[in-house]
């Protein structure tokens, strides 16, 4: 099964910092153009960033956990089927 999802809510989750954390690694990160506070194109970039400062990997890291902490039944749901 397959549910389209929003760069907002991929954003939101924080699942965006934590792939870009790895992404980094390799020169690459996904770009989310923001215009008026809504998210108008992504795309993936070749850049020189490697890893995020220490209050973004914070923030990044709560949101993660609180991703997992309301999700964690029907990650564990899908994984039966």
């Amino acid at each position: 099964m397959v549910k389209e999802k929003t760069w907002k809510e991929f954003r939101d989750s924080g699942l965006l910092w934590f792939i870009n954390t790895t992404l980094q690694l390799f020169g690459w990160s996904i770009v989310l153009e923001i215009d008026d506070k809504k998210i108008v194109r992504g795309y993936p970039a070749r850049n020189r960033f490697r890893g995020f400062g220490e209050d973004a990997t914070t923030d990044g890291y709560k949101k993660v956990t609180e991703y997992l902490k309301a999700n964690i039944d029907s990650l564990v749901e899908d994984l039966d089927t």
